[in-house]
């Protein structure tokens, strides 16, 4: 693996040609958001929309061409070889973004997502996919230090790359970054599958799972900019930490057009209402459970009357009559087409008034279509229709559902039971939707009726990040707004720590609406050492028996410490101190309620952290101190975990509280410290 300083090496070195072509290359990306800065002088459309349309295509075409000079802006390369079938003789770097040269001609370097970049991921000794050779680079700070050859045209044993090793287990500092340099041959299969195809990932923890569907994105966007520009794409998380967490890696992509959202601001923006208020955990299952759809549709529909006096319509000297029977007749057709409430709310009157003009026409009148409007619009027409199709707000609706026994009775009738109804009902009803104290779980049911009044708009993509978490009704929030996309489903069963989580994964995608994705499973973890992976799964036979044991692939095998004392402060300080002095980031994970004692204790000791929870972190510091609740997405190269047994026991049940443990095990890249008074939870001793 040849590598050194730039300035010692000799002319001819092929180091130094490579560093050259960097060179080259930043240049000419520089050239190209210069010439996209001067497009955007003369950014003038025909009117006032085509303007702003022109200037917003420009602007994102500006950022897709920011260079980090941190970063490298190629990562490979690919000498395609005509003796084994290429079309000729051709070297192509692959990067992040393509980058043009001066003249016009072949690229600099190669977008990874394109199709000529596909055996930098997947090509073998045997299947090397007409390429002779494949480098890989090193580099520092941005700046290209080393280069390794793999001869793919050559019978060989398995390969093994040490600079794909490195990126690998390289410290970070900050935010997820990108793994495009180590995408491996299973993940670029998830990848790149096709957009039709909805997927879904069980993921052990450290095989990639997030960074997986974030290049997912990155690449559909890539491959169907024409469509996913029109339909969009948005990733779900589980939190605000969490997207901020993730939220570099798509720009440094080149990608700014996908949109990034927790579950909570999704219904809170689609119902107008903040989360004020919290459910007990018997009302949330209630009212997470998917039989809670059928509820809300009988509800909704249980609005419809009945007519059972004629339609008069004066209109000069005539009174025009449509008889009861026939504006049943309309109402059950309306509802046999399956329309969504509102449409059939409006379409009753123009079905009321086509009846008026019928009997016009049989008096010897020539009505046209301008009659029939203001027939459907005039007072009688409308009154008539409001009787036997009333309006419905899905706020109200919900919180009569949740305040008047009578009402939940009618509409749950063998639905739910009568201890269920009653865990529902609100012990202290609010007067107003606006002073009503909404829970997560409320908001949910407020966009499930919703959507039973006004469909849904569906996007072209959506990515669900710790998707096990998620309720049924959740579930069916985010399905309805891939009802006509895809999904990319990632999650771990054995991490499910909500009382609601999923128990299997084809119950998730049934309720997501889309019981046909695929399946897989990824269980080669790059990131979690093997000591580390290995004491979690101590945990999987009672948290998720079903589940493959999860194994490292990395032949470091990282540190593993357990250490009982009787004074937890002073060992706490000592383990975060020496953490901080190993390169990468630390991550102190801790029980919930221990939060407030251990902040003053860091404070103490004159360490600098941030804490994960009170807004989204900036990342300014190299230690977090991370509530057990919050941990769940991140990962840290240092994690120090104090009090297993007491992170059990903060949650409501053992199973949870394992499961949680399990999450808080598997954060760490490179060295794990268990500090605890108390003893092991019995799997783990």
């Amino acid at each position: 693996m040849p590598g050194s300083e730039p300035d010692t090496l000799p002319q001819d070195d092929p180091l130094r040609h490579e560093q050259r072509h960097l060179s080259e290359s930043r240049a000419a990306l520089r050239r190209m958001r210069d010439h996209a800065a001067s497009l955007e002088g003369h950014g003038a459309g025909a009117d006032h929309v085509s303007t702003q349309h022109l200037r917003q295509v420009l602007f994102r075409r500006m950022k897709s061409l920011e260079d980090d000079p941190t970063v490298p802006l190629f990562f490979g390369r690919l000498d395609y070889d005509a003796e084994l079938g290429a079309d000729h003789d051709e070297r192509l770097y692959i990067g992040r973004r393509h980058v043009t040269g001066e003249t016009g001609g072949d690229p600099l370097v190669v977008d990874w997502r394109a199709p000529m970049s596909l055996p930098f991921y997947r090509a073998k000794p045997g299947d090397p996919m007409r390429v002779r050779l494949r480098r890989r680079f090193g580099f520092s700070s941005g700046q290209l230090t080393a280069y390794e050859d793999e001869e793919l045209a050559k019978p060989q044993t398995e390969l093994h790359s040490r600079i794909l090793e490195a990126e690998i287990e390289r410290p970070r500092t900050g935010p997820m970054r990108d793994i495009v340099a180590t995408i491996q041959p299973d993940q670029d299969v998830i990848v790149r599958a096709d957009l039709s195809h909805s997927l879904c990932i069980q993921g052990a923890p450290g095989t990639g799972k997030t960074a997986v569907g974030l290049h997912r994105a990155a690449y559909l966007m890539y491959a169907h900019r024409d469509q996913l520009s029109r339909s969009g794409v948005q990733v779900i998380g589980p939190n605000d930490n969490f997207l901020s967490y993730i939220g570099d890696v798509l720009p440094a992509l080149g990608e700014i057009d996908a949109t990034q959202a927790t579950f909570s601001t999704l219904v809170s923006k689609s119902t107008g209402f903040m989360i004020t208020g919290d459910d007990p955990v018997p009302a949330a299952l209630i009212k997470g459970d998917p039989r809670m759809a059928e509820v809300i549709a009988r509800a909704v529909w249980g609005h419809l009357g009945t007519a059972t006096s004629p339609l008069v319509v004066p209109r000069g000297a005539h009174q025009w009559r449509v008889a009861a029977y026939l504006a049943n007749e309309m109402l059950d057709e309306l509802r046999r087409r399956g329309v969504r409430y509102t449409a059939g709310r409006t379409m009753l009157p123009q079905r009321l008034a086509h009846q008026v003009l019928i009997k016009m026409e049989a008096a010897g009148d020539s009505p046209d279509d301008r009659v029939q409007n203001s027939v459907a619009k005039s007072k009688p027409v409308k009154a008539y229709a409001d009787e036997l199709w009333p309006a419905v707000d899905p706020a109200k609706l919900i919180l009569r559902l949740l305040t008047d026994a009578a009402f939940l009775a009618e509409a749950a009738r063998d639905i739910l039971d009568d201890v269920e109804q009653k865990t529902i009902l609100l012990d202290k009803p609010p007067r107003t939707p606006k002073s009503a104290k909404w829970t997560l779980a409320d908001l949910a049911l407020i966009d499930e009726a919703a959507d039973q009044l006004n469909r849904t708009p569906s996007l072209g993509h959506v990515i669900i990040d710790e998707a096990q978490d998620l309720s049924a009704m959740q579930l069916r929030a985010i399905g309805r707004r891939a009802s006509t996309g895809s999904v990319t489903v990632l999650g771990d069963l054995a991490q499910a720590t909500t009382p609601w989580a999923t128990r299997s994964w084809q119950d998730s995608l049934r309720h997501l609406g889309q019981p046909d994705a695929e399946i897989s499973e990824l269980v080669e973890g790059f990131r979690v050492p093997g000591s580390v992976i290995d004491f979690a799964a101590r945990l999987l036979p009672v948290i998720a028996p079903a589940l493959t044991k999860p194994r490292s692939v990395r032949r470091s095998r990282g540190d593993l410490e357990l250490r009982q004392t009787d004074d937890l402060d002073a060992a706490l300080a000592a383990a975060v101190v020496d953490a901080a002095e190993r390169e990468g980031t630390v991550g102190v994970i801790v029980p919930d309620a221990a939060i407030p004692r251990l902040r003053a204790l860091l404070e103490q000791h004159a360490i600098r952290y941030d804490l994960l929870g009170d807004v989204p972190p900036a990342f300014e510091t190299r230690v977090d101190l991370v509530p057990a609740a919050l941990a769940k997405g991140l990962e840290f190269d240092h994690v120090v975990l104090v009090e297993p047994a007491a992170i059990v026991t903060g949650e409501p049940d053992e199973i949870t509280g394992l499961r949680r443990l399990y999450v808080c095990l598997t954060r760490a890249v490179t060295s794990l410290a268990i500090l605890h008074t108390d003893p092991l939870p019995a799997l783990l001793r």
